[in-house]
């Protein structure tokens, strides 16, 4: 007899820790990602596949065929189309059984307490720091963990936020002061190195949605993809931050 009535899930429920209670905190968990390109592609799909209950999808850009050599959730078809709704043709695909919500325009300081209200985690996929200060503040506000990640040239950074006292938060990392950073426009980027981090923060999203393993939280995880070679590094709370404060 089939130990897991669902054969889609079959595979992650033999782990030890996950099991069917894993699935169903998976099954119950909402979350925000905001994002649908390069970082935001496998960490869709790979929350989707998993069996996430809801995935409130957040982007407001349209698949450009330069897109293409890294946002793999679109495809050639969806040239033109919104993001959102190519992301959710090929979410829906995956596994019908995933809450898909779309969330179309940009994530601005003022519109995010909507987005993530009642949501369980917030996984930032943006390309630009103001709106990463953003998402950080209102994640902080409300009390809820953030998973964080960044990817330009061959290099890329992720990190997690538990929003806890005691923790830091993104703006520990980077001062508000730092300047803007150039895209991928002009520096380029090796595709598969954004998988990797996608990956990597669909990971971390699991393991904080079904209490498995050890988040990254208070640490910040670095690669440098031409020598591949990963960096640890212990990111402490600022007590000068000003969203955060060092949380007294």
């Amino acid at each position: 007899m089939n130990p897991h009535p669902d054969p889609r899930y079959s595979r992650q429920m033999l782990l030890p820790g996950f099991g069917e209670d894993g699935q169903r905190r998976l099954r119950q968990a909402r979350v925000l990602l905001i994002g649908l390109g390069g970082l935001g592609s496998p960490i869709a799909m790979y929350l989707a596949a998993a069996g996430v209950g809801e995935l409130r999808l957040a982007d407001f850009d349209a698949v450009d065929l330069s897109n293409l050599h890294r946002q793999i959730v679109h495809d050639s078809t969806t040239v033109g189309r919104p993001k959102v709704d190519s992301a959710m043709t090929r979410l829906a695909a995956l596994n019908p059984e995933v809450a898909l919500v779309p969330l179309k325009g940009s994530a601005t300081a003022a519109r995010l307490p909507e987005l993530i209200a009642d949501v369980d985690l917030v996984i930032d996929a943006c390309d630009n720091f103001a709106t990463r200060f953003a998402i950080n503040a209102a994640c902080m506000s409300a009390g809820i963990p953030l998973v964080s990640g960044a990817a330009i040239g061959t290099e890329g950074q992720v990190s997690a936020f538990s929003a806890r006292p005691g923790g830091p938060c993104y703006q520990c990392l980077y001062p508000r002061e730092v300047g803007e950073e150039e895209g991928c426009a002009v520096r380029g980027v090796l595709g598969p190195v954004v998988g990797i981090i996608g990956a990597t923060q669909a990971t971390e999203a699991i393991k904080i949605l079904t209490g498995i393993g050890e988040p990254l939280f208070g640490r910040l995880l670095l690669i440098d993809a031409l020598r591949m070679q990963w960096r640890s590094l212990t990111l402490p709370p600022d007590p000068d931050c000003p969203v955060c404060g060092g949380h007294g």
